[in-house]
């Protein structure tokens, strides 16, 4: 939610969501907005006051993706854990 609220570039009125769906023994979590890029795992530099939350996703997750929504506008963030 953090990565979409500060990198999200969209008009005023656009909605970032988050949906957590219990499946068995694995939650999911997806987060959802309307900017068309898709994050990129990325190293930060040690004196970097930001940039390793999807590296903390990354590590800490069962599974992790990105894609652009079907209706073409937006993207899904999502991981398992």
């Amino acid at each position: 939610m953090t990565n979409a609220y500060r990198h999200a570039k969209v008009p005023a009125g656009r909605e970032i969501r988050a949906c957590c769906q219990l499946t068995g023994d694995r939650l999911r979590v997806t987060v959802t907005d309307a900017a068309d890029t898709l994050p990129v795992l990325a190293p930060a530099r040690p004196d970097d006051e930001s940039g390793r939350g999807l590296a903390l996703v990354a590590a800490l997750a069962a599974d992790w993706g990105a894609r652009s929504k079907e209706c073409g506008i937006g993207k899904e963030v999502w991981f398992e854990v």
